[in-house]
Order: C-alpha cells, then sequence, then structure tokens
C-alpha cells in the first residue's frame, strides 16, 4: 500500500474511478456487436472470445496508465485502475470463462512491476463473478444490481423473512464488498508492493472505496440495462405492429368483411338499431387497430375492445352459439396490461375452439388480483387442442407465440403464461404479470 493521503485527494479519486466506470461502459454499448454478445444468455466460444476483446483491451489498458502514472495519488492515474470491479463485471456480465480469463489479462501489466498477486486475484474475482451468474437461479437477476441497490437491503430482508423471497441482485452486491474488503486485508498481510489498492487516510475512508467500486460494477450494469430495455421495447413494438397488422388483415380480410356486412345487411330489415350498433362496434375495432403508439393499456380498455369484437361475433353467429362471461375483478380494472394482450387469444377461441362446433360454446373471462399479481383465465369449451399441436403452439403461428414473446420482453421472467388442453373438452389459458408499478420500476 502506498503512504496514507489527504480525504480530499482521495475523495476525487474516488469520483473519478466512478465516472470513468461509466464512461466506459457507455462508450462501448453504442457498439452494435457489443450490443448483441452482450445481450446473449448463453454464448459459443467466438461470441465469448468477442465480449473478451470489447472488455479486456480497455480495462488493461487502464491497469498501464496507472502503471506509468505511479506516485503520489494527486499526481497519478489511479483512478483509471479497474482491476477488480472490471473482474468482477466481466465474470457478472459473461460467466467463468470471460471472467478468469479477462481478469488474467488484467493483471498482466501490474505484474511488471512486481505486484505477484495481482493476476491471481484478479481471476480469482472475475471466476467468483461467473460463478454467481451460473449460480442464480434466473439470469435476469444480474440486472437489477443497480448503483442504489444497497437502499433496497432493509427490504429485501424483510422480504426474505416474512414472505422467503429472495432478491438474488443482493448476492453480487454482497459478494463486490466481501471482494474489496477482502482485497484490502490480503495487501495488509503481504509486502506492500505485492497487491495494488488505494491508500485512505483513516477507516471509515474504506468504506467510501468499497461503495467506489460497489459503483464501479453497477453504474455499467445500470447503462447497459437501460439498453437492454430500450432494445427489449423496440422488439416488443415490432411484435405489437405484427400483431395488430395480422388482427387488422384478419378484421378487413373480405371473409370478415362480407360476412359482417352481410349480417348488418340482414339486421337493418327487422332489427336497423341493431345494425346501427355492429357498424359502430366495426368502427371501434378499425379504429383502435390503427393506433400504434400504446404499449400499455388499462385492461378496462382492452376488455371494451374484446366487447367491440365479440358483439360482432355474437351477431354473426348468433347469441345461442356465442356466449361470452366477463368475470373481471372490478378492482383490477384499471391494472394497465400490454396493449393487444387478449384479442389475439380471443380470437384463436372463437376460431379454432368455438366455430367447428355446430352448437357453438362459450369463452369466460376471469381476472383477479393477488400479492400485486395479476391473473387473467380465459377458458372455453371448443375443439381442444391436440397434444402434438399444444407442443408447438408457444413456437409457431402470429398469436399465441407473439403475445408470449411480447410478455417475456417486456416482464422477463416475471410473467407466466400457461395453456392446459384436451381435445373434445376446451382450453384454459392463464397469465400472470406483476402490477405495472413493478414491471416499469424495472424497465426505468
Amino acid at each position: 500500500m502506498q503512504s496514507p493521503v489527504s480525504g480530499k485527494e482521495l475523495l476525487f479519486t474516488l469520483v473519478l474511478k466512478v465516472g470513468f466506470s461509466a464512461s466506459l461502459a457507455a462508450l462501448l454499448v453504442r457498439f452494435a456487436r457489443f450490443r448483441r454478445v452482450l445481450f446473449i444468455e448463453k454464448r459459443d466460444w467466438n461470441q465469448k472470445i468477442l465480449l473478451l476483446l470489447f472488455l479486456t483491451p480497455p480495462l488493461a489498458l487502464a491497469v498501464v496508465l496507472r502503471l506509468v502514472g505511479k506516485g503520489s495519488l494527486s499526481g497519478g492515474y489511479e483512478f483509471f485502475d479497474l482491476t477488480l470491479a472490471g473482474s468482477f463485471l466481466m465474470g457478472l456480465v459473461g460467466g467463468r470463462t470471460v471472467g478468469l480469463l479477462g481478469a488474467s489479462v488484467l493483471g498482466l501489466p501490474a505484474l511488471g512491476h512486481h505486484e505477484w498477486l495481482a493476476i491471481p486475484v484478479a481471476a480469482l474475482v472475475g471466476l467468483i463473478g461467473g460463478m454467481i451468474r451460473q449460480g442464480m437461479p434466473n439470469s435476469e437477476d444480474i440486472w437489477h444490481f443497480g448503483p442504489f441497490l444497497f437502499l433496497n437491503i432493509p427490504q429485501s430482508i424483510w422480504k426474505l423473512l416474512r414472505r422467503g423471497q429472495v432478491n438474488w441482485a443482493m448476492l453480487p452486491l454482497g459478494a463486490c464488498i466481501v471482494l474489496e474488503l477482502g482485497r484490502y486485508a490480503l495487501a495488509r498481510a503481504v509486502p506492500a508492493k505485492w497487491l495494488y489498492t488505494l491508500p485512505y487516510p483513516s477507516w471509515p475512508w474504506l468504506l467510501l472505496i468499497v461503495l467506489a467500486t460497489v459503483m464501479s460494477v453497477a453504474m455499467p450494469i445500470k447503462i447497459w440495462n437501460n439498453t437492454r430495455i430500450e432494445m427489449n421495447l423496440e422488439r416488443n413494438e415490432q411484435l405489437l405492429l405484427t400483431a395488430r397488422m395480422d388482427a387488422l388483415s384478419r378484421q378487413i380480410n373480405p371473409h370478415f368483411l362480407f360476412n359482417t356486412l352481410n349480417t348488418v345487411s340482414s339486421l337493418v330489415r327487422y332489427d336497423p338499431d341493431m345494425a346501427r350498433i355492429v357498424i359502430l362496434k366495426l368502427s371501434n375495432i378499425l379504429r383502435r387497430l390503427l393506433r400504434t403508439h400504446e404499449t400499455f393499456v388499462p385492461l378496462r380498455d382492452e376488455l371494451d375492445f374484446i366487447d367491440d369484437y365479440l358483439d360482432i361475433e355474437v351477431a354473426r353467429f348468433g347469441r345461442d352459439k356465442l356466449q361470452f362471461f366477463n368475470q373481471a375483478d372490478e378492482r383490477t380494472l384499471d391494472a394497465f396490461v400490454p396493449s393487444m394482450l387478449l384479442q389475439p387469444i380471443i380470437e384463436n377461441a372463437i376460431r379454432h375452439g368455438l366455430a367447428p362446433k355446430l352448437e357453438g360454446g362459450e369463452i369466460h373471462l376471469c381476472t383477479k388480483m393477488t400479492d400485486g399479481r395479476l391473473t387473467i383465465d380465459i377458458n372455453d369449451n371448443g375443439m381442444g387442442i391436440s397434444t402434438e399441436r399444444l407442443a408447438e403452439i408457444y413456437h409457431e403461428g402470429i398469436g399465441i407465440s407473439n403475445v408470449r414473446e411480447r410478455l417475456r420482453l417486456l416482464y422477463g421472467d416475471q410473467f407466466r403464461m400457461e395453456i392446459k388442453s384436451q381435445e373434445g373438452q376446451g382450453t384454459q389459458i392463464r397469465i400472470e404479470i406483476p402490477e405495472l408499478a413493478e414491471s416499469a420500476a424495472a424497465l426505468t
């Protein structure tokens, strides 16, 4: 360790260190290839090497700059050195292989200055970061590691004790703190030049150093997560547009329009008021489908859209052949849900479940709110889905697969979508999503 320095000099260095970490993260994420390889969950060797080529050179160069400016704290470039934070970060986002190899490269420049423990410590930190990534139940939890996560420690403890809910983002936070304190403890136990650490005037300043290390890891993750969310939202908008265009093409295709107009023509003779209502419902549907700027809408609006669509179908098929039972809990109507969430599911139930049955059938929709989660059940007594088809339904077609992919992009691992069906018995679909307040927090 170097000789003690003033608190002012140390504070200035720590601020620059966190700023450099954030700036480097913001610079790297501007590269499209880096974004693509960073957000891949399972990487092959080519992708791991590409990630190493993006992360390792700037972090190793920063170590070199620290060594070039070696001397007094105020005159050196100590703030460039992100050996521990960079090693842990590479393991956390890249896995054990990227963390171990990348961190070992970071220690090479220091080895030339007789810092003999630089490579072993950095490699161990990178490996631990990778083990944490692969040990988490869901890799999405890594992206919840933010600069001010430590403020949620009391709430996380309360949820753990009361509900048994584990906030896995606390694991990298705790590991980062322990690793930094462990590095300082090791530096005190070995000769001064063997392991580099920032000097500090008194022990309270060590806590500030630990905080700066946590920030140097959390800031890049926060920046990259914001970009990841923006990419997911863009992808969601594309899928939403696809869903709208698919629904629009189905609603304005000649078959649907001719049937609807024939229904109106028949109603004009014996029920003019109903004919006007059907025309109004049709205009409402087309107007809603042409609105492309909404990502979330209140459940109330989504149900109104479904009502318009079903009123036309009931007019076409007859009330005896198609019955819809809306059992939505009043408390859920103001909850926000992804736009066009229900329409593809309801349409599939009619087209593939009820329409082929001569006697028609029923659709039941039920919603409830439990422990901050909205549950939507859509059940029909139609033709059902075969076991073979049920295994493919998540990946083929536009309706169900589109809905599931948009839910995944918007909620990550916080949603659940289950489909149960038996041929001749009907189909049950359950969707569970968090309230928008929680999902919006994850998106910001």
